[in-house]
Formats: structure tokens, sequence, C-alpha cells
């Protein structure tokens, strides 16, 4: 305790614990998080000036972790004391039976400064889930150039969740999917700095709510973290056939193919939004599709929100009037852009 507080007289900022959104089921509930000096980054608006979007983005990379601090987590009576790592990271695991369908509160606080405190929200899915999703964001929601490193960057820093748009039909189709009950993944390669600013995005676009698996900045984390986040998701829900979703601009296929290779009869339908179409990779793709379709799984290389869910809509996945809110939708978002 004296520890704690000689270095938070040290510190000109106030300490915040920023719970990341969790997931679990009937048996267990999961929620990272980490503990950082709190910046005061205001929420993005509308006609942001490029330059603060940049300098928000600045604060939000060099984050001020506060090392191996100490936590206390509570659900209905259960407690749990853990620690952050290093770099500020906890992850709580509540072993609790009979948890309900919904999003469920943890409450959190520091052990040695029970006023700094927050609570944590986790998704348990509904017993009348169909199937779970998992869609990855950059070039699959939102258009990143994540091909070319710097403009990916450039587009990231001096843009916010409001002045980014979706691709064209996204929305719709996602919330076809989610059906009000069928929960949604996201995977990125962002990093966990820019969670805050990536949940805004799901929220402001009205595209369904979801736990992020994003990556650590550092060397710890795996580079294949996308497949380690749906093995979790899959281990975490036998019962459920998944669909994943995501873009042809790096390793979206070969990932989710491998996957599928893991957890054969798993994985419904995979979902690529052609955004690369060289002949070689199309080629490339091509030969996925052939492969996965062994196990009963279709992987669809798809040119925009409205083919897939015309693909969907076909497969029993969304209703036929969703598609055509789907086409609707995607003219609105593309008669936006041509005004913006």
């Amino acid at each position: 305790m004296a520890a704690f507080r000689a270095r938070a007289a040290q510190r000109t900022r106030p300490i915040t614990i920023l719970p990341y959104r969790g997931y679990g089921n009937a048996a267990k509930l999961v929620l990272p998080g980490r503990v950082l000096e709190d910046k005061r980054i205001r929420p993005s608006r509308d006609r942001e000036r490029r330059w603060r979007n940049f300098a928000a983005f600045i604060k939000r990379i060099e984050s001020a972790e506060v090392p191996y601090a100490r936590l206390r987590a509570r659900f209905r009576g259960i407690e749990q004391e853990l620690r952050a790592d290093d770099e500020g990271y906890f992850r709580v695991e509540l072993k609790c039976p009979a948890i309900t369908a919904g999003w469920h509160e943890i409450e959190l606080e520091l052990v040695d400064d029970p006023s700094v405190r927050a609570l944590g929200r986790v998704l348990v899915p509904a017993e009348s889930a169909r199937f779970a999703l998992v869609s990855d964001i950059d070039d699959t929601v939102v258009y990143s150039h994540v091909s070319n490193k710097l403009r990916m960057l450039l587009t990231i820093a001096l843009s916010n969740a409001r002045t980014r748009k979706p691709f064209a039909g996204v929305g719709a189709f996602y919330r076809a999917l989610h059906g009000g009950v069928n929960p949604f993944f996201y995977v990125s390669k962002s990093p966990w700095n820019l969670y805050v600013p990536l949940a805004e995005y799901l929220e402001v676009q009205g595209l369904p709510e979801g736990p992020l698996f994003l990556r650590n900045l550092g060397l710890r984390m795996p580079r294949d973290h996308k497949r380690a986040a749906i093995g979790a998701l899959l281990e975490a829900y036998p019962r459920l056939p998944f669909i994943l979703i995501g873009d042809s601009g790096e390793n979206d296929p070969e990932v989710y193919a491998d996957i599928v290779r893991r957890f054969p009869k798993r994985i419904r339908v995979i979902y690529i939004r052609s955004v690369n179409r060289h002949p070689r990779r199309v080629a490339a793709i091509e030969r996925l599709i052939a492969e996965v379709a062994h196990t009963g799984c279709q992987l669809v290389l798809a040119p925009d929100s409205e083919h897939a869910a015309a693909h969907a809509a076909g497969e029993g996945l969304i209703q036929p009037s969703e598609l055509r809110a789907v086409r609707s939708d995607r003219k609105a978002d593309e008669k936006s852009a041509a005004k913006a």
C-alpha cells in the first residue's frame, strides 16, 4: 500500500481501470482490461479537425500503463483478487454456475485505492442463438488500406469514429446476421491502445455490439492472435456453429481455412470481402474454397455486402426481407459517400 501511494504521488494524472468487453458462458466469465493513467481524451465529434484526431491518436499509442496494479473483481457475491502485468494488462476469469444469457457487469476496483473503480461488461450468448459470428474490422468493415502500412496509419491517425464510414451496406448486413440474438465478436490487428475508438466506432455506425480481440503492441502477443481468439471462442461455445467474416487483403482466408482444419464441422460459412483482385490472389482463394468445401463449410468471395447478404438469404441465415434492407442501406451509404 505504501509503495503504491508513493508511486501514485509521483504521477501527474489520475489512474483509471479500462475494462474491455468480455465474453462468457453458463459457467465462466472472462473479462480483460488494463490499468492506465487517464489522459482525458474526449469523445470524437463529426467535424473534428484532423490535427486533433492525430493528437488523440498519439495519446492513445503512447499509453502510460500502471504496472503490477492489484485489482479486485466482484460478481454476484464472488470475489477475485488479481494483479496486472508489467504493461498494466489484466484478465479476470470468474467461475460461477448457472449464468444467464445477456450482458453482465463485473465490478472492478484497485485494492490499494478502492476509490478507483470501473464496471466491465461481459456477453453470455442467448440459448436461442443459431450461430456465432466473428468479423475482422480493417478492410472488412471499414476501408483501412491494410496492404499499405503508411497509408493505413495515416487513415487511422487523421480520422475518428464519426468520420470513417463503413463499407456500403455492411451495417444492415451485420444487423441482419445478428438478428438480436446471434453473438458478434470482432478480431483485429489493431493494438489494444485503440480499443476505445474502435468500440466507439461500432456504436456510432450502428454495428452489433460485441467483444473485441485486439493485439498487444509488445512482443509477447502471438502473431497468430486471430487464430488464438477464434479458437478460444469455439471452445467456449461448443454447440454453436460459427460464421467468419474477413477480407482478401492479407491473410484472413488462410487463417480462417486453418481454423476449419482445426475445427472441422464447426464453421458454417466464411465470407471474404474481395479487396485484392489480382489474379494470383483470386486463384489462391479459389483453392481454399475447394479445400474447405470437403468439411461442409462454404467460403464465399464477395465483391460487396449485398452479394454476401444474397448468399446468406439463400442459406436461410437472414430473411429475404433483410436482403432488401441491405440493398437499401448500400445505396444510402454510397449516396452519403458521394456527398462527402
